[in-house]
């Protein structure tokens, strides 16, 4: 909430990402921003990787926004894409480009099978070492 405070509205994601993984290490926390995780599928073939805007303490996926609208079933399945993809145990979603800070927990489903055929949306084709020039 910090960080929606005392940043103006209508910047970037990439701003928000940025002025949150501050906040993050200012309270002590561990925070990757564009953490690379690579995806297999079934067959132990490369899909691409996922970019997660922020992988906190090793075991958190948080997910950054900057819509003046609200957050819609399509961010949430990203981010449960991304619980699977990592196993993470939580996972926060964060929408800072309305007047409220929007935030959503969310927790890994129950059961997964063939989520690798839902993530294609997400993933990227670049490697990782291309992903740092």
């Amino acid at each position: 909430m910090r960080v929606h405070r005392n940043t103006p509205r209508g910047l970037r994601e990439k701003h928000y990402q940025r002025a949150l993984t501050r906040e993050l290490h200012r309270i002590g926390l561990s925070s990757i921003e564009e953490y690379p995780v690579q995806v297999y599928d079934t067959e132990n073939q490369w899909l691409g990787n996922l970019y997660l805007d922020h992988w906190v303490n090793n075991c958190i996926v948080i997910e950054d926004k900057a819509f003046t609208r609200n957050l819609s079933h399509k961010e949430l399945a990203q981010i449960i894409t991304y619980l699977t993809a990592t196993q993470a145990p939580v996972g926060l979603l964060f929408n800072f480009g309305r007047s409220r800070l929007e935030y959503k927990r969310i927790l890994p489903p129950k059961t997964v099978t063939n989520w690798q055929d839902e993530i294609r949306p997400y993933l990227s084709k670049r490697t990782v070492n291309e992903n740092k020039h």
